[in-house]
């Protein structure tokens, strides 16, 4: 079996699951290039928690964990199977690090299946999710990713779904496809370290710019995952795409363990609702 990648996506505004953009050919772009995965494991900043767990059903549900977006954003239904025994391999290669097995709670939420459903839009391979635990600090995070890395020698296609810069607060209209000062400076920070000492992006905490850029940790930390594992394998990362959208949100994307695949997309990221998100919604 081949030795999968990992990737960290920038997912942005939920509305990208509908779009066909410069970002979402990049994830499609990149599911078709990777070898074909026993199953996905993904870490998305929406399934943010008091605990470290792993789905364990065998048909996760599509959840729709957003609020004042279109009636068809509602209707998308990504139902791949789910992978009950990848638990048991999670908690052992983790060891001694605890995580749960959550049977009936959660399943797929957009931070998953907005990216999926154009990278594998057949989804016909097993999806898991990893529960962010909110109690935990940046290091516990980066360790680990840094003990997932194994996986990807048993098939397991390792994805974190989040956004380097992610401040809704600060969102513009009048810049949809621009980024603001801080955002970029931040972003491009970001970038450095992924590409050259990925271990070290858990001391962004300390950049200037940070408080405006990660208001809040959730889509910050499956960087952390994908870094930890970059780093557990002596690898870096190589951008799958960049930009920035409203303003205060990165679009960027890497990949780790291969070369990103050459993309033809065009256009910004999907537009944001009629009303504008208020700050701390869930997008």
């Amino acid at each position: 079996m081949p030795v999968m990648p990992a990737a960290f996506i920038g997912h942005g505004n939920p509305m990208n699951a509908l779009e066909q953009n410069r970002y979402t050919q990049a994830w499609r772009a990149f599911g078709q290039s990777v070898p074909r995965p026993r199953a996905i494991l993904v870490v998305s900043a929406h399934w943010y928690v008091h605990a470290t767990a792993v789905t364990a059903m065998p048909r996760p549900r599509t959840i729709h964990d957003f609020f004042g977006f279109p009636r068809e954003l509602f209707d998308v239904s990504y139902e791949p199977p789910g992978l009950p025994e990848l638990h048991e391999e999670i908690a052992d290669v983790v060891h001694p690090t605890w995580v749960g097995a959550d049977r009936d709670s959660w399943g797929i939420d957009h931070g998953t299946w907005s990216v999926l459903r154009h990278a594998f839009p057949d989804a016909d391979i097993p999806v898991v999710q990893l529960s962010i635990n909110a109690l935990k600090p940046f290091d516990y995070h980066l360790q680990l990713g840094a003990s997932l890395a194994p996986l990807r020698e048993d098939g397991v296609l390792v994805i974190g779904s989040g956004n380097v810069v992610h401040n809704l607060g600060g969102v513009s209209r009048a810049l949809p496809d621009a980024g603001f000062d801080w955002a970029r400076r931040f972003d491009e920070e970001a970038r450095e370290l992924m590409q050259l000492e990925p271990t070290e992006v858990a001391k962004l905490d300390g950049h200037r710019d940070y408080d405006l850029a990660v208001p809040t940790p959730d889509h910050f930390l499956p960087l952390l995952y994908v870094a930890g594992l970059a780093g557990a394998t002596g690898l870096t990362a190589d951008v799958l795409v960049d930009g920035y959208a409203y303003g205060s949100l990165s679009m960027t994307a890497y990949t780790v363990g291969m070369t990103p695949p050459v993309s033809d997309g065009v256009g910004f990221a999907a537009p944001l609702p009629e009303e504008p998100p208020p700050d701390g919604a869930n997008i």
